[in-house]
């Protein structure tokens, strides 16, 4: 396989969490890679993604623009809070959520899996867990 560039105008749509946007740049349907999937991810403001987890994947999440929380852990009380320029490693299946901390700006972001796909798998949050903000 060849060098290959990928225009924001063609990364695709792909499996997304909550109220995030998840494009994929970089995988097995846009330039063909067989063990690498990187894409971009926007949190609109004031927002959160569902509770999930990427199964056997690992992740790794660096932050463009914006100010986000996550809740990990499996009562999602661990919270670690992330701005531009900070990098997230999420281990296989944490579970977690992201939320966007300004009403007025998007959380962007990019995500690098350690599996070609996509895992996103929404779970139902702990009882009694609400979003900390």
């Amino acid at each position: 396989m060849a060098l290959r560039i990928v225009k924001a105008a063609d990364r695709i749509d792909d499996t997304a969490s909550g109220a995030m946007i998840r494009e994929a740049a970089i995988s097995g349907t846009t330039t063909g890679a067989k063990h690498l999937w990187v894409g971009y991810v926007e949190l609109p403001p004031a927002m959160q993604s569902a509770v999930h987890h990427h199964g056997e994947s690992e992740t790794a999440i660096y932050v463009i623009g914006g100010r986000a929380r996550f809740a990990s852990g499996d009562n999602l009380g661990d919270i670690h809070d992330a701005t531009a320029g900070d990098f997230v490693w999420v281990g296989p299946y944490d579970l977690h959520v992201e939320i966007n901390l300004s009403d007025t700006e998007p959380v962007r972001m990019v995500v690098a899996r350690s599996t070609q796909e996509a895992i996103v798998v929404n779970v139902t949050p702990p009882e009694g867990w609400s979003p900390p903000t």
